[in-house]
């Protein structure tokens, strides 16, 4: 394809991209400014408070000032003139990683997926720029440099990362495949290696990030009296009812993410002083959001057993890395599994979820308002020791353990009564096996008969 037409349907994609997040935020705020405001409607910050909240989605740092009339009519203590609200509706910034990583991938099929990268991420940067210098208002304010350079790499890092998955897959005929063969030329058994740890990282944290939403959706039952009663307490409308509930749709990965640090352990901060484990909760005075009504109010012995959901997500990575070991094993002619490759999967596979899930705390927390909430959400170092020792418990399990006891796993994971070891006395083209128990037993009366 034409280098040009490739730049492009880039360009299109990351302009598509741009327009549909601005259009997630100005539409529930129009609504707002109609039914909410009616005549009182200050028409001219419809389109300011638009491009905030599109910014803030895109992990920008707001600067909020509220004016003396604004707090006396609010009932608001001085001390909340001035604050930091950096902590973001992920919404926004996940569905254009994934628009971005397709995008990306589009890209390499056509030939020119650097072309492509380029003309998209220059793209973005400058609907961020025109996102800025439309944006100006007196309530909240950004820094010019953080609105620009943020906005872009939430759509140029993935789209990049999408482009060069998909071009050491598919290959690309340039750098990618140059990189690709000096890979090829590690020694036997080694070269995969970097891939192995990948992919059972990979698999460790989103086992994690599924048991995480699994917990949020097992709250909502048990915990939804507390929820109506927020909603109640609101005292909204139908209106700013549905507003409510579609900002919490645009914070639901941020609370996924305080999911994974509370299964993980050491948990998240609703506020300075304040934590969420499953050994306990200690909170203060907090927000009538609803959705903060499914956090637990105290730990038990119980809640507590959240914290294997890590150790049982790791042993799935570790099952599933070691086939993949075994079958790159066999396919070099060796049958042989050494122990210290599998360590170090082992090991390798702990560190890329830990670091997984330190980079989900950071994206996770920030400021939510002033004063205590200037400190809301879980501590990156913290859960990156934690998620990584619990997840390296569970590969190592997997990955070390005899073969006897993972065929053991494998035929009961599969529901199977029948031992894989095959009689070596049996003649060529036999049924015969060996069966444990009363499986066996069942096999010789009907040979017999």
């Amino acid at each position: 394809m034409h280098r040009l037409v490739v730049a492009l349907l880039a360009a299109l994609d990351a302009a598509v991209s741009a327009i549909v997040g601005w259009a997630a935020a100005l539409v529930p705020l129009m609504l707002m400014w109609v039914f909410a405001f009616g005549g009182l409607a200050d028409w001219s910050a419809l389109w300011p408070a638009t491009i905030r909240i599109w910014q803030l989605g895109n992990l920008v740092p707001l600067a909020v000032a509220l004016d003396d009339t604004f707090l006396l009519d609010m009932g608001l203590p001085p001390e909340a003139a001035a604050f930091g609200l950096s902590l973001a509706p992920l919404a926004f910034a996940v569905l254009i990683a994934v628009f971005a990583a397709r995008s990306g991938r589009r890209a390499v099929q056509s030939g020119r997926w650097f072309t492509g990268w380029a003309a998209g991420t220059f793209t973005t940067a400058l609907a961020a720029v025109i996102a800025l210098l439309t944006s100006a208002n007196p309530v909240a304010s950004v820094a010019p440099w953080q609105a620009i350079l943020f906005p872009t790499l939430v759509y140029g890092l993935p789209m990049l990362l999408g482009a060069v998955t998909g071009a050491w897959i598919h290959g690309d005929g340039g750098l990618v495949d140059r990189l690709h063969d000096i890979a090829d030329r590690f020694p036997a058994g080694w070269r995969e290696f970097p891939a192995l740890i990948l992919r059972g990282g990979g698999m460790a944290l989103a086992g994690v990030v599924a048991f995480a939403a699994a917990t949020i959706a097992i709250a909502v039952p048990f915990r939804g009296t507390h929820v109506i009663a927020l909603y109640e307490s609101a005292g909204a409308d139908l209106t700013g009812t549905v507003l409510i509930t579609l900002a919490q749709f645009a914070y639901l990965p941020t609370l996924i993410g305080w999911a994974v640090s509370w299964i993980a352990g050491p948990g998240f901060a609703l506020g300075a002083g304040t934590g969420v484990t499953p050994a306990g909760t200690q909170l203060g005075v907090l927000p009538g959001l609803p959705v903060l009504g499914l956090i637990p109010e105290n730990g038990s012995p119980f809640l507590l057993l959240a914290v294997l959901a890590p150790v049982v997500a790791g042993a799935l990575a570790g099952w599933g890395i070691r086939i993949a070991f075994r079958a790159e094993a066999q396919a070099e002619g060796s049958d042989h599994e050494p122990a210290v490759p599998r360590v170090m999967l082992a090991v390798g596979i702990a560190v890329v979820a830990g670091a997984g899930g330190a980079l989900i705390a950071v994206f996770t927390s920030g400021s939510f308002g002033p004063g205590r909430l200037a400190v809301v959400g879980p501590e990156p170092g913290a859960i990156a020791v934690a998620l990584g020792l619990e997840v390296l418990v569970g590969a190592a399990i997997l990955l070390l353990a005899p073969r006897r006891y993972e065929r053991r796993l494998q035929e009961f994971m599969r529901g199977d009564d029948l031992d894989l070891d095959v009689d070596a006395d049996a003649e060529p083209g036999g049924t015969e096996a060996v069966l444990p128990g009363r499986a066996a037993e069942r096999h010789r009366a009907a040979s017999v008969d």
